[in-house]
């Protein structure tokens, strides 16, 4: 590429080298297209480099260190010393093995990367400004473009993030110091999962939520052991509160966080705890965790003709393709669910239809995690939703335990739960929570893609003693011929 006025071309221009956007310019590379991928700040985006990876590194570390000092049932007395430095120096370094495993993937794609902002000038034009003093900038022509610029966190009023008390979850991933007391605002996913990380450090953690419960949009009987287990850590809970303001603390330490009663309109059910008058927190750090909304707003999408919905999202077809033909949207900016597997077949299947390849995304098998403890996973349909798509509806369920590798790992809260087509036997959906959900659920996710019935899961002979013999013996109670649990 040469810097300065000069334009220059490309079959397929990619912005954002995410998940969805570097997995999109590697097939598109491997289909011999011309690539052009524009990245701004990291390769892998905010999934490899500030959000999914970092994350779970720091919850497997965290998670060792607690165990280790929990499990005197097993008769192992420890009292673990964390290096907080070192286990962020380890955790950097997983990170930095995977982004650059990205670019090397890149390359020997024949991807052509560029660093640099881009933004739409028409609809066959970008301009990719480079970052540093000098370095100016460039057109780029193209014939298909794929726009993969990912989310942000949602900042709320009076909680700026440049506060230097107040942190997103990038921030909270590259602490120098564990904080003594913390208030997350927000009990979604992220919410929860670094509000187990710090309490497992030693942090005095506090969770603000508005609704009347942890995790919305998930069962209750999924998110109860995941709730006890974070009560078990010490985590308090506010639940119909949201943060108005902070401030210091007069001539103390630390930081005081004001949070208003929240409109009980807004709850989604019994509420556990209603909020009549105001609250005040004392911590040394506020997490804010309420979400992610999409980086649209950067790309002048208006000059290329590109249309986004009243929140941002920019609208797709099953092919990936936007109100633009020949623009494709992907991962976070095209919409729910925000998943980096997601965004990486949405990816895949934009790049394939460029080519001319019959590709379509198919969100039936779609699994989604929460990588809390214990684990939540779900794919397919609930019990609720296949009914109300017109099924009648047949369910098997099995605890861990039951489960006699769950028992041997001192883990077994939870279950494995299946939907199946009660007069067919084809598995609709299925749920679970415990030990390892975020491996066992792709099984279950391939047999909705493949079809497969209740019987044909009951039939395959697992592995003892495995977790996974969960999932059989759910299937085998569905049909009534579980042999390690009562059947319905």
């Amino acid at each position: 590429m040469v810097v300065g006025d000069v334009t220059t071309g490309t079959d397929v221009l990619i912005v954002g080298a995410g998940p969805a956007g570097y997995v999109a310019a590697i097939r598109a590379g491997q289909l011999d297209l011309d690539v052009t991928l524009v990245e701004k700040d990291a390769y892998g985006g905010t999934c490899l480099n500030y959000g999914c990876i970092p994350s779970k590194a720091l919850i497997t570390a965290t998670d060792v260190a607690h165990e280790a000092a929990s499990a005197e049932e097993m008769g192992i007395h420890a009292d673990p010393a964390i290096d907080l430095a070192g286990m962020m120096d380890w955790k950097d370094g997983v990170v930095d093995q995977l982004t650059s495993g990205v670019e090397k993937l890149c390359k020997a794609n024949q991807v052509n990367l560029l660093e640099g902002t881009a933004r739409f000038a028409d609809e066959n034009t970008v301009r990719v400004s480079h970052s540093g003093e000098g370095q100016g900038s460039e057109s780029l022509e193209f014939e298909h473009a794929i726009v993969a610029t990912g989310s942000r966190p949602i900042q709320i009023p009076n909680f700026e993030f440049d506060d230097e008390p107040v942190l997103d979850s990038k921030q909270a991933l590259a602490l120098e110091s564990v904080p003594d007391s913390l208030v997350v605002v927000g009990a979604g996913y992220i919410g929860m999962e670094l509000a187990s990380v710090f309490a497992k450090l030693g942090t005095d953690v506090t969770v603000l939520e508005m609704l009347d419960s942890i995790l919305p949009g998930y069962d209750d009987d999924l998110k109860r052991p995941v709730k006890q287990r974070a009560t078990d850590l010490g985590i308090d809970f506010e639940f119909g509160y949201t943060a108005s303001d902070w401030h210091d603390r007069d001539g103390e330490d630390g930081i005081r966080v004001v949070a208003e009663p929240a409109d009980r309109a807004e709850a989604d059910g019994g509420a556990e705890q209603v909020a009549d008058e105001r609250l005040e927190l004392d911590a040394e750090k506020v997490l804010v965790a309420v979400g992610r909304q999409p980086v649209s707003d950067t790309l002048d999408l208006a000059d290329a003709g590109v249309e986004t919905d009243d929140r941002g999202f920019i609208e797709t077809d099953s092919r990936a393709r936007t109100n633009v033909d020949h623009i494709f949207a992907v991962g976070d900016v095209a919409g729910e669910p925000m998943l980096a597997h997601k965004g990486s077949a949405e990816g895949q299947v934009a790049a394939e239809v460029i080519a001319g390849e019959p590709a379509a995304i198919d969100y039936q098998a779609m699994p989604a995690v929460v990588f809390t403890d214990p684990e939540i996973a779900t794919v397919g349909m609930t019990e609720s939703e296949a009914a109300e798509a017109g099924f009648e509806t047949v369910t098997g369920q099995f605890p861990f335990r039951a489960s006699g590798r769950a028992l041997t790992t001192g883990d077994s809260d939870g279950f494995v739960k299946i939907v199946a087509d009660d007069e067919d036997g084809y598995v609709l959906g299925a749920s679970i929570v415990g030990p390892e959900a975020s491996e066992l659920i792709a099984e279950l996710g391939l047999a909705i893609e493949l079809g497969a019935t209740l019987e044909d899961v009951a039939s395959t002979v697992h592995t003892h003693p495995t977790l996974s013999e969960a999932v059989m013996e759910a299937a085998e109670n569905a049909l009534g011929h579980a042999i390690h649990t009562l059947n319905r």
